[in-house]
C-alpha cells in the first residue's frame, strides 16, 4: 500500500484544515518544499498536494510554491485544487506534476474527465458529506451519491480514485473504512483513502482489507500521532 503524505497549500503556506473549513487552517510550515524534502528522506515515493485557494477559486493559486516543491524534490507528486480544464492539466504536467486530481469537474462533466483520462494521468477525487458528493472546495453538497459517482468512473481509465469523508477530514477521529470500501467496490478502480486517519492502526486496518491501494496522511503526522518513517518501512 502506498502512503501519501499530504501538503495543503493556503496562501503559500502548508496548512491543515478541519472538515474542510478554510477558517480552521493551522499553519505547519512557511516553506512547504522543506516538508517534501523531509518526506522524501523518510522514504516517501509520492506526495499529495492540494491547492486550497485554487479549489475555491476554480484555478491554481499557489503556483510559486508548487514550482518550488517540484524543483526541490524527486518524489512523485499528485496535485488537486482548481484544475478544471485541459490547458491547466497540461500546464501542471509540463511543470513536472506526475498526475492531476480532478474533483468538482468530475461531478459536473464526467465526459470531459473521461476524455482527459484517455490522454493524461488523471485521478478522480470523490469528496463526500454524509455519503453525498461535495464540490467547490467542499463548499457545496450535490444531490449525487458518492458510490454512484464512483460507478461512473469504473471503466474510464482513471489511474485512481481518492475518496474523502469530509466530516472526518482533519479530525483525527479515525478513517471511514466502510466508506472507502464502498467506493473501491463500486468503481473497481485503485482506491486511495483520505480523511480522519488518526494513527498507525488506521493504516494497518485499511491495508488488511486488501482492497485499498493507498492512504493520505495529513494531520496525524503533523500532530505527532504516528511515526511516518517507521510506517513507510512497515507497509512496504
Amino acid at each position: 500500500m502506498t502512503l501519501y503524505p499530504a501538503i495543503d497549500l493556503k496562501d503559500g503556506k502548508a496548512v491543515r484544515l478541519t472538515k474542510g473549513i478554510m477558517e480552521s487552517a493551522k499553519i505547519y510550515s512557511n516553506e512547504p518544499y522543506e516538508l517534501v524534502k523531509e518526506f522524501e528522506a523518510m522514504g516517501a515515493t509520492w506526495v499529495h498536494l492540494v491547492d486550497l485557494n485554487g479549489a475555491f477559486a476554480g484555478e491554481p493559486k499557489n503556483m510559486e510554491q508548487i514550482e518550488k516543491i517540484r524543483k526541490n524534490s524527486s518524489v512523485k507528486l499528485q496535485l488537486g485544487g482548481g484544475i478544471r480544464d485541459e490547458e491547466t492539466i497540461k500546464k501542471m504536467l509540463d511543470l513536472g506534476i506526475d498526475r492531476v486530481i480532478l474533483g468538482s469537474i468530475a461531478v459536473k462533466d464526467p465526459g470531459f474527465v473521461k476524455e482527459m483520462a484517455a490522454k493524461y494521468p488523471v485521478v478522480v477525487g470523490i469528496d463526500a458529506i454524509d455519503g453525498y458528493v461535495a464540490v467547490e472546495g467542499w463548499g457545496e453538497v450535490s444531490s449525487m451519491k458518492a458510490t454512484d459517482l464512483a460507478r461512473e468512473y469504473a471503466d474510464a481509465g482513471v489511474e485512481a480514485i481518492i475518496c474523502t469523508d469530509v466530516g472526518k477530514d482533519g479530525t483525527l477521529t479515525g478513517v471511514n473504512v466502510d466508506f472507502t470500501l464502498s467506493i473501491a467496490e463500486a468503481s473497481g478502480v485503485s482506491t486511495i483513502a483520505s480523511g480522519g486517519v488518526k494513527d498507525e492502526e488506521d493504516v494497518f486496518l485499511l491495508q488488511k482489507t486488501g482492497k485499498v491501494d493507498g492512504v493520505i496522511i495529513g494531520k496525524a503526522y503533523y500532530e505527532g500521532r504516528l511515526d511516518l518513517e517507521r510506517l513507510f518501512k512497515a507497509v512496504n
